[in-house]
């Protein structure tokens, strides 16, 4: 049985409310908000979704109090709470849907 196509599941990013259909990623929920990056690098880049395929670290989040977490291999799930990555001291990124890209 195929799920409902009006069908959403709902979490947060940053405490603010995301939303998806049932089995996309994290990444997929925080692009389709218009998000490209929601981490820095050490240097205070910003990143974001790259590969998209796992490969690569650029997409990395805290998902439920676990960080290190890649956005692009999650599936978003009802209820999570999503964080953005911490800077080198613990920082939260500040990218925005106005700031940067995931490059």
């Amino acid at each position: 049985m195929s799920p409902d196509p009006g069908e959403r599941v709902r979490a947060s990013f940053d405490g603010e409310p995301i939303e998806a259909a049932p089995g996309a990623s994290v990444a997929a929920a925080l692009i389709s908000t218009g998000r490209t990056a929601w981490r820095t690098t050490r240097e205070g880049k910003p990143r974001g979704l790259f590969c998209g395929i796992g490969v690569c670290f650029d997409c990395l989040v805290e998902i439920d109090g676990e960080s290190g977490q890649r956005a692009c291999m999650i599936p978003l799930t009802e209820g999570m709470e999503v964080c953005s990555a911490g800077g080198p001291r613990g920082e939260r990124a500040e990218a925005s849907e106005t700031e940067g890209g995931a490059a």
